[in-house]
């Protein structure tokens, strides 16, 4: 059936900062169907310059108020690359229960109040009170977990103060360890709970296969998020490794007219970043009862429909919990345990890149830093301007499947609506790029 349909989403509701839908169908043919990304740039790299190396991670951890956490934590690892510094393996191993910590807040926000709705027909979790109200309960007292379990360790969820290049400026006491480990322990309930509810909903999510390339940190001591290599799954399973330091050659940033924000490419016109990434590429180094919901979900690497990276996050929520019990344990049956060291010195100065997992995906910074310690240029390459690109082509392949599907208006639109939340973009972040032109 040939059609008119003109889809025009200015500023997409439940995701962070300002995206935009376009698409116009004229007599049954698409003469437009874009991702636009219109956010107002911002420009932390040219911040950071002239910065002392103790000062940058303050400065970059507000790129983002949701992903703070990751990136003082890839700040702090570019720095200690630059400088030398190796810190201790305790230290590493609460970083790690820390980056669990902003995955699991994380997580629990984006499936339990932003994508929830699309998947019970409501606009909004307000309605859900009244419809859903011990699950909404259970969400908002998952997500205080989150957020305390972040807070404990990083001094605050929201750029925390306590990781510092180095190691830590404070770290946890052993009965500190125990309270925190008693306090996950007794959310095992709540974490079934929103299991359960997640896999009851699953059979809303929409069918949609769109193979492409997918990009996270990989390790093998572990499921990757705190620290390892660069590594690519390509819609085959045939995997590659890069070494952090070559990061812009895997990601290739390039300009689109459409967008403030860089897109990204490696193998692929585009690749894909994010929870989903990861289970492709990690799904071995799960927990067992991660795996277990992944089984539940019917979830097992590779999937490649991009609606499912909110199925990802959950199985990853779980996946934190009981990895960061294990760490607590470790640290806690550690005889050299340490609360009072001190961090770790530079060495000398120069340039340092890392890599780091937030929610939305890989998180890349690099700085280089002059003899006295003082930054002389930085760049940071955000998950959601890698997954840009991947959008769009979604969109090229998903609208003429909905028109196949003789979808109305109303229905394109929202299953184009899910599609971009399912990715959980961090919008704002991801502007980097400002295209000034001097009339003479």
């Amino acid at each position: 059936m040939r059609k008119d349909i003109n889809i025009n989403v200015h500023h997409l509701t439940r995701v962070e900062g300002h995206g935009n839908i376009l698409v116009d169908v004229k007599n049954g043919s698409i003469e437009e169907c874009t991702w636009q990304v219109p956010e107002s740039p911002r420009f932390f790299e040219a911040m950071i310059r002239g910065r002392h190396y103790s000062e940058v991670a303050r400065i970059t951890s507000r790129i983002c108020g949701i992903c703070s956490v990751g990136h003082t934590l890839a700040s702090v690892k570019a720095t200690e690359t630059a400088c030398g510094i190796t810190i201790t393996e305790q230290a590493r191993k609460m970083r790690t229960i820390l980056k669990h910590a902003e995955n699991f807040d994380s997580h629990v926000l984006h499936v339990g109040v932003l994508v929830a709705p699309d998947l019970l027909g409501a606009p909004s979790v307000f309605p859900l009170v009244a419809s859903h109200g011990p699950v909404v309960a259970t969400v908002l007292r998952l997500k205080r977990l989150g957020h305390e379990w972040g807070s404990v360790i990083g001094g605050r969820t929201t750029h925390p103060t306590t990781v510092i290049p180095g190691g830590f400026s404070k770290m946890l006491t052993i009965e500190e360890l125990t309270e925190l480990k008693e306090k996950i322990l007794a959310s095992v309930d709540d974490i079934n709970t929103l299991v359960s509810t997640v896999a009851s909903l699953a059979p809303n999510i929409p069918v949609f296969d769109r193979p492409t390339e997918y990009l996270a940190v990989s390790s093998d001591q572990e499921y990757g998020l705190y620290d390892g290599f660069i590594q690519t799954m390509m819609p085959d399973g045939s995997k590659e490794r890069f070494p952090v330091s070559d990061y812009k050659s895997v990601t290739n940033e390039y300009l689109s007219p459409n967008s403030t924000a860089k897109f990204a490419r490696h193998n692929l016109a585009s690749y894909a970043a994010g929870a989903l990434s990861r289970f492709n590429n990690n799904y071995e180094q799960l927990h067992g009862e991660a795996r277990k919901v992944a089984k539940a979900l019917g979830m097992e690497s590779m999937v490649c429909n991009p609606y499912m990276n909110s199925a990802a996050q959950i199985i990853e929520c779980v996946h934190s919990v009981y990895e960061s019990l294990r760490l607590i344990d470790e640290l806690i049956e550690d005889p050299a345990y340490d609360a009072n060291q001190k961090a770790v010195e530079p060495l000398h100065f120069g340039t340092g890149a890392s890599a780091v997992e937030v929610p939305r995906g890989i998180l890349f910074h690099e700085y280089t830093y002059d003899k006295e310690g003082i930054c002389v240029g930085g760049n940071c390459i955000i998950p959601t301007n890698q997954n840009h690109g991947n959008i769009q082509l979604d969109f090229d392949k998903l609208v003429p499947e909905l028109l196949e599907a003789e979808k109305t208006e109303e229905e394109m639109t929202l299953a184009l609506e899910m599609l971009v939340r399912s990715y959980d973009p961090c919008i704002s972040c991801s502007t980097h790029y400002l295209d000034v032109r001097f009339k003479k």
